[in-house]
């Protein structure tokens, strides 16, 4: 558990850093490498405590000890130098264990101010390495800020999915686990605690002997292209309690170094994008592919040994893309390892990609004794489905992970219902896409109830309060305006600017816009980024109820059905001057289903735009095809 001293000296830390270094990664890493110093420097004192010999700061890297950089004798400048010349000399000291070199290899200070490195050493001065978790949740904590990595579609996986994830695997303590792509090991660590979470009497791993322990921690393993992700794997899982950790700088798509190696258990979140012209593999995968996703899954369902399990998070691509190797791929799976697919809502990423993704659950020895996959959608993870994700009382992965189980442990006696449902292979196969999406194959269950029928004016806001932005000339105000929803963003604006009295509004407010011809335009208010007080064009009739979900709502509003009714509420003499009467609005009635039914019908519409932005890029992509068969023509 991160006690709230180490979660604000971690925060103060970044705080510090961020006028010269803003990029969070480049954060991330000197505060890493620092951390590490000081430890280094914490180990030989206590070395020295019990009685031995410092060895690490030793044979002329004394003087980059701790002690010396701190000391109150030390000018700005004289620390700054030391300590710059310090990490840059690290991988050069014969003393440190390969693990600490490797953590140094090309670290360098990219700044050169005195106080801003004189106020952050101080910081770090409050850490001290003990062996407790303690560091390694700090350490985890400190991580979560990285989020996106880069272009590479990359992108961190939140914790309580990774855990969701290797519960449903249930990794062994005589079992190798991997994952391919391991950015910051979280996987890795997650699967490392659950073991020594079912090996425990009194505290975690204390039934397993030392013999046991080390073993298991000899059996975990990483890959990762990025030697900056290596770098933070290493540290992240030293802190973890692995003295020796194994994770490795390797390509897993175009090296073939370690393509002998198999293992029991490999879970992995891989990089969903591919460069420009498509991944180069070499000649030993069972899918000719040049897609790094497709490549991926092929590769860990190769690299799984003959009974073992895989729990892997894929784009929307691998579950219905048509191109021939994604099928091929589908095929593969369906007829070899694949047990159930797990649909998650389209927000699990934000705020760093709305992507849609599924969980793939491959396991050798369970798809030789059944001929079932079992479809599992997940409506809602526990957290809103907003950039925010703000924790939630609707959680439907208790009970997909009670599903799976069940499945796991009988398929022929397995009941579906409305969230599971299994679907046989060859049903699948037969397919003429072998798609993954469940829709194809189970028809959806037919409610019972009919749903309460309301008026439009239940739901909008009474009352609401409006603002002349010309009093308040010299403030920043967050414009909802008619033109900023075509621009796709609410507009910056100084109250003087503004020439008419606006609607005050508020995050979770729905906009419909009543002015021709600007209509069937719904928007939904967020949070203020500037936390600056929101304000809304007079055109925007405004929607907020607590039984109504702000998504849903809006794509209510722009539905046919309302359209249709709302286009007999506008009145006026044509073009700009006609609007739709709000009074005569609010008497339009339509059916609302339950908040859980609301959930469902938000999660499958993103599910939906995810898979047209996936077949536009794909449309796109042959398109360009086209254009170079006739180029080659020109350039012979």
């Amino acid at each position: 558990m991160l006690d709230t001293d180490t979660k604000r000296r971690i925060d103060s830390c970044r705080d510090i850093l961020v006028g010269k270094v803003p990029d969070p990664k480049s954060q991330v890493e000197q505060i890493t490498i620092a951390l590490i110093y000081k430890f280094m420097d914490d180990m030989d004192a206590q070395s020295e405590e019990f009685g031995g010999k410092r060895s690490f700061f030793v044979n002329g890297f004394e003087k980059y000890s701790w002690s010396k950089l701190l000391a109150p004798s030390m000018g700005g400048q004289d620390t700054l130098n030391l300590y710059s010349e310090a990490i840059g000399k690290m991988t050069e000291n014969t003393h440190l264990p390969a693990l600490f070199r490797d953590i140094f290899k090309n670290a360098y200070l990219p700044y050169r101010d005195p106080e801003t490195l004189k106020a952050f050493l101080k910081e770090i001065d409050g850490f001290s390495y003990d062996h407790s978790e303690r560091l390694g949740d700090a350490f985890e904590y400190l991580l979560s800020v990285l989020g996106s990595q880069g272009d590479a579609g990359q992108f961190r996986t939140p914790r309580h999915i990774i855990d969701f994830i290797v519960r449903v695997i249930n990794p062994q303590k005589h079992e190798r686990i991997l994952d391919p792509a391991c950015g910051t090991a979280g996987f890795l660590i997650s699967a490392w605690k659950y073991i020594l979470d079912q090996n425990k009497a009194h505290k975690p791993g204390d039934k397993l002997t030392p013999d046991e322990r080390n073993k298991l921690a000899a059996n975990i393993h990483g890959y990762d292209i990025s030697p900056d992700m290596v770098r933070l794997s290493l540290v992240n899982l030293y802190l973890h309690g692995f003295t020796n950790p194994h994770v490795d700088e390797y390509d897993t798509l175009t090296s073939e170094d370690k393509w002998n190696e198999h293992a029991d258990v490999i879970l992995a979140n891989p990089p969903f994008m591919s460069p420009k012209g498509g991944i180069k593999p070499h000649k030993r995968f069972s899918i000719q592919a040049t897609r790094s996703e497709v490549l991926f899954v092929d590769y860990i369902h190769e690299h799984l040994s003959p009974n073992g399990r895989s729990g892997i998070i894929v784009p929307e691509g691998i579950i219905f893309q048509t191109g021939t190797a994604y099928k091929a791929l589908r095929k593969l799976l369906v007829q070899n390892s694949l047990v159930a697919v797990v649909s998650l809502p389209a927000g699990v990423f934000q705020p760093y990609s709305g992507v849609k993704t599924s969980i793939l659950i491959l396991d050798k020895r369970l798809a030789k004794q059944t001929n079932k996959v079992l479809f599992v959608k997940v409506g809602n993870d526990g957290f809103a489905l907003g950039a925010q994700r703000r924790p939630t009382d609707h959680d439907d992965l208790p009970a997909a992970e009670q599903a799976l189980t069940a499945f796991f442990s009988n398929p022929a006696g397995f009941e579906g219902n409305d969230m599971a449902q299994i679907v046989d292979r060859e049903n699948i196969v037969k397919n003429a896409d072998v798609s993954f999406s469940a829709d194809r194959y189970v028809k959806a269950l037919v409610e019972n109830h009919r749903y309460d029928i309301v008026r439009a004016g239940e739901l909008m806001r009474l009352g609401v309060e409006t603002l002349d932005p010309r009093v308040f000339p010299n403030e920043n105000f967050e414009l909802w305006s008619i033109p900023a929803f075509d621009k796709g963003a609410p507009e910056i604006a100084v109250g003087a600017s503004i020439g008419s009295a606006k609607k005050v509004v508020k995050a979770g407010d729905v906009l419909l816009s009543r002015i021709v011809p600007h209509i069937r335009r719904a928007w939904v208010v967020e949070d203020s980024k500037n936390k600056l007080r929101q304000i809304a064009s007079t055109e925007w009739i405004v929607f907020s109820s607590e039984r109504v979900i702000p998504e849903y709502l809006r794509q209510l509003l722009v539905s046919d059905q309302f359209h249709e009714s709302f286009m007999r509420t506008v009145t006026g003499v044509g073009g700009s001057l006609s609007r739709a009467n709000p009074k005569a609005v609010a008497e339009i009635q339509f059916p609302l289903p339950p908040i859980e039914v609301q959930r469902e019908i938000v999660a499958e519409i993103q599910g939906h735009q995810q898979r047209i932005k996936y077949l536009e890029r794909e449309i796109a992509e042959c398109a360009q095809l086209i254009r170079d068969s006739i180029d080659r023509v020109w350039k012979s």
